[in-house]
């Protein structure tokens, strides 16, 4: 993994993406300067290419194309490009009327068919280079306890190009054992000399208690200045699954782990962000939100915008505004509730609001009033907020920003539903409080378009 802007990127997705952006733009010049149909000037050319290529990385963002979280076969992987590409068409024939610098004319077609291809094959390329053991890393887990355990599952669930293969594990005196037995090692050597018989690459620092007198701080550093690398449990959770956990969580991996980064030029460029993002999308949609008005109205007469409290930065309280996907009297007893599955309170019109996102937009009122961003953990209403924060720890630590439209938790996790859920959703807010940038709420904005295309999660 590499770190971009605090946040950890699949270092085999980086090469990808650079890749593929090369082999778009090299394709569209190439057509360009073949079929273009007159000639072109080099910087118009250049432009051109860099266009294509960028709207057609985007349309295979917006498909999950780059995500590394889903594990599919060959034969799924190039079943999205064509999608893909034909998105990236749309996108290219509406950009080409709104800025005819960067026309293809007649070869637009050829562009899409050869850039196409051209990723197709590299994508090939990839996943026959991922079938063997060259990008498996092998490690070592330094413990056999619950936190062991947890390592475990995220190395076994780790997808994409990069997979790991857990070697072993070393249990520490005291502690209860949880990981298999046939993944535990015998002791008789040291550290540095097991992780190089054993090929591996890593050491995994997964020991709940480490004021035991055995815990081997001197043969980890031997691990360390003999090139093995060693990772506490707490940043391999971070770096891996892009959450921080709260089971295992130590308040100085908080405090001296870096991050939070709240100086004012990040709330600047974040304001801004905010800002651009929501107008654009707001004269984007507003035909949507009209027609989405109109069926409210024509469904049951009741009132179009729904407003409700909310807990924002600081804990200072606000009314957030949404399309009413609900009857009138959703909570008729007064007493708030969970939304579910198949949710008897939502309306057949509030049914597709909520599972196109739509019942969403007028949020964008709360951003440009300062009490929303655009990306942040998403607001709760203050009677969950109470009684998340007393059986949660850290819960707190989401209303140190401000919430947001989308997160990291709504493009990651399903629809929370219940305080297990609340805690799992915490742990990629926690991760996005911590590593914010500006480069994160442009991928977070991404996942949100796949999202919205695919319906995933909404209730």
């Amino acid at each position: 993994m590499i770190r971009i802007f605090n946040h950890y990127v699949s270092r085999t997705g980086f090469i990808l993406l650079l890749l593929e952006v090369l082999i778009l733009h090299g394709t569209a010049s190439m057509v360009l300067l073949l079929w273009g149909g007159m000639p072109q000037p080099p910087k118009s050319v250049y432009l051109a290419g860099l266009v294509f290529a960028f709207v057609n990385v985007f349309s295979m963002s917006a498909l999950g194309m780059y995500q590394q979280q889903i594990r599919q076969d060959l034969r799924a992987v190039l079943a999205r490009v064509p999608p893909a590409f034909v998105l990236g068409f749309v996108m290219m024939v509406a950009l080409m009327h709104l800025v005819p610098g960067i026309g293809f004319g007649r070869s637009a077609g050829i562009a899409f068919m050869l850039g196409g291809a051209g990723v197709m094959l590299t994508r090939v390329l990839l996943f026959t280079s991922s079938q063997s053991n060259i990008l498996v890393e092998r490690l070592i887990l330094i413990g056999g306890g619950a936190l062991a355990l947890e390592c475990m599952e995220v190395a076994a669930t780790r997808n994409g190009p990069r997979r790991f293969e857990v070697v072993g594990c070393v249990p520490m005196p005291g502690e209860q054992r949880c990981v298999p037995a046939s993944k535990v090692l015998a002791p008789g050597e040291t550290l540095l000399a097991m992780a190089r018989r054993l090929g591996a690459h890593e050491l995994v620092v997964s020991v709940g208690d480490r004021r035991n007198g055995a815990y081997p701080v001197r043969e980890l550093l031997d691990c360390v200045l003999g090139g093995v690398r060693v990772t506490d449990a707490a940043a391999f959770f971070e770096r891996e699954a892009s959450q921080i956990r709260v089971d295992s969580l130590q308040p100085s991996y908080l405090i001296y782990g870096g991050g939070f980064d709240q100086s004012f030029f990040r709330a600047f460029v974040k304001r801004s962000f905010d800002l651009l993002a929501s107008a654009a999308i707001c004269a984007a949609t507003l035909p949507v939100m009209l027609v989405a008005a109109l069926c409210i109205v024509l469904e049951d007469g009741g009132p179009v915008i729904f407003r409700q409290e909310r807990v924002g930065k600081h804990g200072r309280r606000f009314q957030v505004l949404k399309f009413r996907s609900m009857g009138v009297d959703a909570e008729r007893d007064g007493t708030p509730r969970w939304a579910t599955a198949a949710d008897p309170r939502v309306t057949r019109v509030g049914y597709w609001l909520r599972k196109l996102r739509v019942d969403e937009l007028p949020q964008m009122i709360n951003v440009f009033r300062g009490e929303m961003s655009f990306v942040g953990p998403r607001p709760e209403r203050a009677y969950f907020v109470e009684q998340l924060s007393g059986a949660i720890a850290y819960y707190d630590v989401r209303h140190s920003i401000k919430p947001g439209i989308t997160g990291l938790a709504q493009v990651r996790y399903q629809y929370g539903a219940s305080v297990d859920d609340a805690v799992r959703k915490l742990q990629y807010d926690l991760y996005y409080v911590k590593n914010n940038s500006l480069f994160l709420d442009l991928l977070i904005l991404i996942d949100t378009v796949q999202v919205v295309i695919s319906g995933k999660g909404a209730r």
